[in-house]
Parts: C-alpha cells; sequence; structure tokens
C-alpha cells in the first residue's frame, strides 16, 4: 500500500525545480492555469508508471533545454513486502525519521522504510528508471525495479476516458480487486464463437467476487447497472486476451457506454476498493463531466471525509464546488518562480476556513478584492458593468474576485487580506471610514503588500456616495432608494437621521430651489444606512446604483472618490 513522501522534479516541462512533501491522504492542486499542476500529475504518472514505453520529446525539457537533463524522483514509503526485501532492495532501502521529517540512509526498525524511485531523461530522451540512495550511489551501483513490483507503485489515472479500467485489461483496477482470472483460452475462443451470454455464464463463475464488488460499489454511487454487473465479450474486443473480457450491466449494455462522468465515478469507487494493492490515484480536472452532487460523490469516494484514507489522492480542479468539498490541509496552492516552484498548503487557519466555503472562487484568482461588505462589492461590480459597456475590459477578464466579509468589522477585512497574501495572491481592502480598523493590523497588511481603499474620514460607502457624487446624480439615488424600498420608509428614515428637523418632499422642495446643502447630503447618507433597514444593502441593489448612477457621474464627483475609484481600477487591471 504504497505512498507517497516526498516528490522532486526538475527540468521537466514548466517546472525547472520543485520539491514536495504531499499528504498521505487527499492533495488537491490549485492556481492559475499553466502553473504546472496537471505536469505535477504526469510526473508521478511517468516515474511510477508500469509502462514499456514512454516518448519523450525536446518540449518536454525545461525552456527546451536539452542540456539540462530531466530528473523526477519519487520517495515512497508503507511499503509493501516485497518492496522491502533485503535481498531484493537492501543497499536502496532507507527510513524516515517520525520527528523531523527527513530522509535518513539507514533503514532503522522502528522508523517507516523508504524506497527512492529515479527517472532521468537526456538529451538523446531516452527514459532510464532506476532506484536510488546515497550509499548506491557512493557505490556505483543502480538497479531497477522488478516488473512485477513496479504493479506495486503504480498509481491509477482518471483522465477523460476510463473506458481501460472497465475491462480487464493488463493494469486494469479489476485485476487489483481481487486475485480471479478468468482462463484465456478455449473456453474464451469458445464463447467468443458460440455467443456472448455464453461466456457470460463461464465468466460468472470465475469472476463472481469481482462481479459482485462492482455491483455493490456502483449501486452505492447511484450508476445503474441493474442487479448484477456481467462479465460479457466486448464486440469491439478482436483479441483473445484478458482485454477482451469487460463490465457489462444486467442487460448486456457495456459499462464502457456509460458517460464519462458515471466512468469516472464507478473507477474511482472501485479504485478505493483496491487500494490495498493500488493505493495511488491520479486525477485531472476532477470535476470532468459531473454535475455538482455526482461531483461531491466522487470526492467522498476518494476519501475527501476520511480522517484516515486507504488512497493517496492527486488531483487537480478548478471548481468552487470541489473547494467546499475540501479542507484546507487538502489544498495546495501552484505557485510557480522564476527557477523554483512552491506548491503552498492553504491550511485550516479560521480566515482561510471560512473563504473556502462562502467564496471559493477566491482560490480560483490572481487577485482578490476583499470588501467590509455587500454594499462594496455591489458597487465594485456595477461600475465594472458600466465600464465594460463602455469598451473597457472586465475585472473576470483580469483574474479578479471579490470576498465579503459580513460588514460591521472593518478589521475582519485585514485578517483576511493578510491570510491570502501569505497565500501568494494579490489583494486590495475596501473599508469604510465611520469605524477605523486597528491601525497595527492595516500597517501589517499594507507591508505584506496589500493594497487598501478607504472612504473619506467619519464615512461608510452611502456617506461617501451622497457627499461625492454631483447634484445632479442626488434625484436618481433618492428615486432608486424609493423603488427599493416600501412606501414611506425612506421619509420614516430621513425624520429619524435628522430629529425631524426634514422630510423628504421637504428635501425635494427645497432641491428645486436651492440645490442640497452639505447638511442635507449627510442627512440623506446617515438615514440611506439604516441598520438593519438600508436603501442600497444588497449586492444587486448596489450594483444597479453603481451601473447606472455612480458609473455616468464619477467624472463630476469630488477628486478624492474618483481617486479611490482609479486605484481600484489600475490596482485590478496592473499586471501581477
Amino acid at each position: 500500500m504504497a505512498k507517497i513522501f516526498k516528490i522532486e522534479i526538475l527540468n521537466f516541462r514548466g517546472i525547472q525545480n520543485l520539491i514536495w512533501f504531499p499528504a498521505p491522504g487527499v492533495n488537491c492542486l490549485i492556481g492559475r492555469g499553466d502553473s504546472g499542476k496537471s505536469t505535477i500529475l504526469d510526473a508521478i504518472d511517468l516515474c511510477l508508471g508500469a509502462r514499456r514505453n514512454v516518448q519523450f520529446s525536446d518540449v518536454d525539457f525545461h525552456a527546451l533545454d536539452v542540456t539540462k537533463p530531466i530528473k523526477i524522483s519519487i520517495t515512497l514509503f508503507d511499503l509493501d513486502a516485497p518492496l522491502k526485501n533485503v535481498e531484493s532492495y537492501g543497499i536502496f532501502l532507507r527510513s524516515i525519521n517520525p520527528a523531523t521529517k527527513d530522509i535518513e540512509e539507514e533503514p532503522y526498525k522502528d522508523w517507516p522504510t523508504a524506497l527512492t524511485i529515479q527517472l532521468i531523461v537526456e538529451g538523446d530522451l531516452e527514459p532510464v528508471w532506476s532506484l536510488t540512495s546515497a550509499h548506491a550511489e557512493s557505490l556505483g551501483t543502480s538497479r531497477h525495479l522488478s516488473w512485477k513490483d513496479r504493479g506495486l507503485v503504480a498509481p491509477t489515472r482518471l483522465g477523460g476516458y476510463s473506458n481501460s479500467n472497465l475491462s480487464w485489461t493488463r493494469g486494469s483496477v479489476l485485476n487489483k480487486l481481487t486475485d480471479e482470472r478468468a482462463e484465456v483460452g478455449a473456453a474464451l475462443i469458445e464463447a467468443a464463437r458460440l455467443a456472448r451470454s455464453s461466456f457470460g455464464d463461464h465468466a460468472q463463475d470465475q469472476l463472481g467476487d469481482t462481479l459482485k464488488l462492482v455491483t455493490q460499489t456502483a449501486t452505492g454511487l447511484g450508476i445503474p447497472v441493474g442487479t448484477s454487473a456481467r462479465a460479457l465479450l466486448d464486440t469491439h474486443a478482436t483479441p483473445f486476451n484478458d482485454g477482451a473480457i469487460s463490465l457489462h450491466s444486467q442487460q448486456g449494455i457495456p459499462l464502457r457506454s456509460l458517460g464519462t462522468g458515471s466512468s469516472r465515478l464507478l473507477v474511482a469507487g472501485l479504485q478505493k476498493m483496491a487500494a490495498k494493492s493500488a493505493s495511488i490515484l491520479l486525477v485531472d480536472e476532477v470535476e470532468f463531466g459531473l454535475e455538482p452532487h455526482r461531483l461531491v460523490r466522487l470526492l467522498d469516494s476518494l476519501g475527501a471525509k476520511d480522517i484516515n484514507s486507504v488512497l493517496q489522492v492527486f488531483l487537480t480542479t478548478h471548481s468552487p464546488v470541489a473547494l467546499r468539498e475540501l479542507s484546507g490541509d487538502q489544498l495546495f496552492i501552484v505557485r510557480g518562480g522564476n527557477s523554483i516552484h512552491l506548491l503552498l498548503p492553504v491550511g485550516n487557519d479560521d480566515d482561510v476556513q471560512s473563504t473556502i466555503r462562502s467564496e471559493p472562487e477566491a482560490f480560483l484568482s490572481r487577485s482578490v478584492i476583499v470588501c467590509e461588505g455587500a454594499s462594496e462589492v455591489g458597487l465594485i461590480r456595477g461600475l465594472d458593468l458600466y465600464w465594460a459597456g463602455q469598451g473597457n475590459p472586465p475585472l473576470a477578464s483580469a483574474g479578479v474576485s471579490f470576498v465579503d466579509t459580513g460588514g460591521s468589522d472593518p478589521d475582519r477585512c485585514f485578517h483576511r487580506g493578510n491570510a491570502l497574501i501569505r497565500l501568494g495572491y494579490r489583494v486590495l481592502v475596501v473599508v469604510d471610514s465611520d469605524k477605523p480598523p486597528t491601525e497595527a493590523l492595516v500597517a501589517s497588511f499594507l507591508a505584506a503588500g496589500g493594497t487598501m481603499i478607504a472612504w473619506q474620514p467619519g464615512r461608510a460607502l452611502e456617506d461617501e456616495l451622497f457627499l461625492s457624487l454631483p447634484p445632479v446624480a442626488i434625484a436618481p439615488l433618492l428615486e432608486m432608494a424609493n423603488n427599493f424600498m416600501e412606501e414611506g420608509r425612506i421619509d420614516e428614515h430621513i425624520k429619524t437621521a435628522s430629529n425631524g428637523r426634514y422630510t423628504l418632499v421637504g428635501i425635494e422642495t427645497e432641491a428645486l430651489l436651492s440645490g442640497y446643502s452639505p447638511e442635507v447630503l449627510a442627512v440623506l447618507g446617515r438615514a440611506s444606512r439604516t441598520r438593519r433597514a438600508g436603501w442600497y444593502k444588497s449586492i444587486s441593489k448596489m450594483q444597479n446604483v453603481g451601473q447606472f448612477i455612480v458609473g455616468p457621474h464619477l467624472g463630476n464627483s469630488t477628486p478624492a472618490f474618483q481617486l479611490a475609484i482609479s486605484t481600484l481600477f489600475v490596482w485590478a487591471h496592473a499586471e501581477s
């Protein structure tokens, strides 16, 4: 039941140098496109896979530099007995120090035994697999892992198509479920000639336990195969060998005809059943072909909720649904640098975990705008729609997402911001100024590279709008509030905020005669943010304000307000 302890990659495709110690359970890789997520899965597959023929080309070398060899080294632990055989592999056996997690060259009795497999590809494009250790290198000794033992460490890969795992082909998960094997010979040839169902009767006796496990797994995952899966001859298979036997439903329909999502779901479930003999699973774009509820089922079958998972899973995703189903210690952000690739563990910090649950899209973006409340999110979205309508690129094209911290506490914005910066994201915080945040917290955020936009001193967003927009924008702002609120509520809020000095009708009449005084604008700002009854307190409402009022009138607003908004959009579209 071998698992990966350490991965080292040199000069392979977009990765020049990477060292990573994955988790023993689920490892979900997230990050920007072309960050190297799929390359890491390919490296594991190429180094550990039981293949006889693998072709490399110049494009597999980092920066096309064929003078620097590709080197992939994977250290395994939790080894099966044959892999710890001293006579076979003694000089290559090492151990892992449980306290320091260092790899020691001597195999100590009470420490986990380790074995390192290395793949090297030189400029001649010929791959060479070998076992490696410091002792062996000092003695100039090398050897290969036997072909039989390679099958003990070879990972199963769930690609876009999983048909090969639904037949009894070499390396199929079906051959790892039990030790049962069908006799490929006269009985198979006779069955092929007589009828597929005739062979099915023979196979039922020989593969009964495997078919029972397949049926149980498929039924538990909601995949229809009837009361019992059957092993019949595949009508598309011409050779008379193990690969000619494939899984069929009770009605005789080949299970390879299942949809992509169903195939992946079934194979994942079978892989978990076969984990005692094959415990490493690779899944690129785990959400491919699956509806959200079936994606949840797949992740559960992969051990996402297991405390001690029998499978070690390496998967990539761009799905917020997948992120919500995983914990922070199962997520790793792939960051590519000039020379060193990093895999940053997201971790279970409260601010990170709460963001995963509420706005997982943030972890799939390049830049994050952390807003004190829904109003700020709505305003920016509305302005984005306005500017996009003017022919400017939208924020989505720059890889920007939003995090809403729920209002009331500006410090929460900076806690979230600092947590995201530590994970390598560009972060901008937008906060009110009616309740100032902790100065030390703001200072640490800015020192870490964060950017901050705050409204003018003492103002919340609603105050800023009424006091910064030009007079011509105030009437439509009030009209929009009237459309949002019940009749009479606007007037009640104005009376309360002004201690009875002003009414809505009075303000509108005064505006026709002499405009809006600073005192009236301040009253409107306070009234519009009445606790639990704000005029624009939702993303959709403030989005309309941003798109149809603020955007068209921004050019005639106060210089400070224009500067704040322009700073936001310049930051969003800046190169990282």
